[in-house]
């Protein structure tokens, strides 16, 4: 695996850390942004890079810095 996947793959898991500590289910958030609950998982997996747009509305739903994203 090379840096790039690597680095997408932390911050899926990071995403989904952080939806986790704030108790809500891939369907909730998904909602709340508007995007599909599929869509979410694969970006959680890391199957699916995620906007700078839509990480922006990630941190705004989960009420977190999107620097936090980044702490890998």
């Amino acid at each position: 695996m090379n840096s790039k996947t690597t680095k997408i793959l932390q911050l899926g898991r990071n995403i989904f850390k952080f939806r986790k500590e704030k108790r809500l289910s891939q369907n909730q958030l998904a909602e709340k942004l508007e995007i599909s609950r599929e869509h979410l998982a694969k970006i959680e997996t890391g199957k699916r890079c995620v906007s700078l747009g839509l990480l922006i509305d990630i941190a705004e739903k989960l009420d977190i810095p999107v620097k936090d994203f980044f702490d890998f």
